[in-house]
């Protein structure tokens, strides 16, 4: 597999790079998407294979006997994470954000507070308020570009009424590999308040090399009030099957998620199915292995080349795809910074504030696209903001 291979996504129904015009202006002819997540690459061959044999049979029933399925999960995590995972702990959602509403949906009630570490994945928090919940926003401490947790200041905070709390793990958008003390520490605070731990691990395959994913399950005595979400989407690139696992260990909890989603009428569909199954695998597990050595050197190239922009700062990736530069330095309000990189650079990134309290000085810059199109992006910046230099 070739990462370098440039493939034009535009006229594909990509929201990535079709839907970049209207929503940040950017022309489609000229203009570099790295906003949304999902990458410029194809998935490994693996998963091809299996969508041409779905191709091959034509006919396109209900999916029946999920056993290579819920295996192919239970392999991944057992092999790549050292977790053991039982058949009937997995359930499939359409994806982690429909995962996400399904929790709120079950586990909560209107006018709870959940908890949200921010700056987060702002799907979290257009779920939390849609489904009529209160966002509770703790913001990480940055320590020297780095995330840190600062749970003293976040006890001070809560009132009661928090039930649930939300964590990024691998950390979208500031890249951390939470550490097994940090780890703890969020579910100690969770203890202390009575609070149900969702623990969204939809990157866990997506770390640096040298770094160390620890899944929260890993953790002693958090499995009454923990729920786990991962998904192959990220991993491998296939975020349009809208497939996603909640994992429940506790049976108390997995009865209720059960009861939700069989009163919302949930269920997978096959192509889905057949992409995870296939990616789960010996082969799919190279390719991810080249996909990450790849996007280190990617992250290098990008954080080096805009780290040399005066008022302009990359967080260091532990982890993702994602790249969280700051641009306060500059003395720039948002709408000035924006400007420049859209309407100057004619780069597609996502705006901080989404991402919650502590994001608004931010742009998230997706870095998993060809080694070409990094080096162009970071030209184009260091254009944009020439006259800082």
């Amino acid at each position: 597999m070739s990462f370098d291979a440039p493939i034009n996504r535009l006229g594909t129904h990509s929201v990535k790079w079709d839907s970049m015009e209207a929503i940040y202006g950017v022309p489609a002819e000229g203009g570099i998407a790295m906003w949304v997540a999902d990458m410029d690459f194809r998935p490994p061959a693996c998963v091809q294979r299996a969508l041409e044999g779905m191709l091959a049979h034509g006919v396109y029933g209900y999916y029946g006997d999920d056993t290579a399925y819920l295996d192919a999960i239970r392999w991944w995590m057992q092999t790549r994470h050292g977790w053991a995972v039982e058949r009937e702990h997995i359930f499939t959602t359409h994806g982690l954000v429909n995962g996400t509403a399904m929790c709120v949906d079950a586990f909560t009630k209107p006018g709870d507070g959940i908890v949200l570490f921010t700056p987060i994945y702002h799907a979290f928090a257009r779920v939390i308020k849609s489904a009529g919940r209160d966002v509770v926003e703790c913001r990480l401490a940055n320590v020297n570009g780095r995330y840190e947790m600062d749970f003293a200041a976040w006890d001070a905070q809560m009132t009661g009424s928090e039930t649930m709390l939300i964590l990024c793990s691998p950390h979208n958008p500031g890249g951390r590999v939470w550490t097994l003390d940090e780890l703890q520490g969020v579910a100690d605070f969770c203890g202390r308040h009575n609070m149900l731990l969702i623990s969204d691990e939809i990157h866990h395959d997506l770390v640096m090399p040298g770094q160390k994913h620890t899944v929260m399950t890993a953790l002693p005595g958090i499995s009454e009030r923990l729920v786990m979400m991962t998904a192959t989407t990220k991993t491998f690139n296939i975020a349009g099957a809208h497939s996603g696992n909640v994992i429940i260990a506790d049976a108390k909890l997995r009865a209720r998620f059960a009861e939700r989603m069989n009163a919302m009428g949930v269920s997978p569909n096959s192509f889905g199915i057949f992409m995870a199954t296939a990616a789960y695998s010996p082969e799919g597990a190279a390719w991810v292995d080249e996909l990450c050595a790849y996007l280190a050197e990617n992250a290098r190239v990008f954080n080096e080349g805009v780290n040399e922009i005066p008022g302009l700062k990359s967080m260091q990736l532990e982890a993702t795809y994602l790249a969280w530069v700051d641009f306060s330095g500059t003395g720039m309000q948002p709408a000035e910074f924006i400007d420049r990189v859209q309407s100057q650079a004619k780069i597609a990134a996502n705006h901080g504030t989404p991402f919650g309290a502590g994001g608004e000085s931010y742009l998230r810059f997706n870095i998993a696209t060809p080694r070409a199109v990094i080096m162009e992006a970071v030209k184009r910046l260091k254009m944009a903001f020439a006259d800082l230099q």
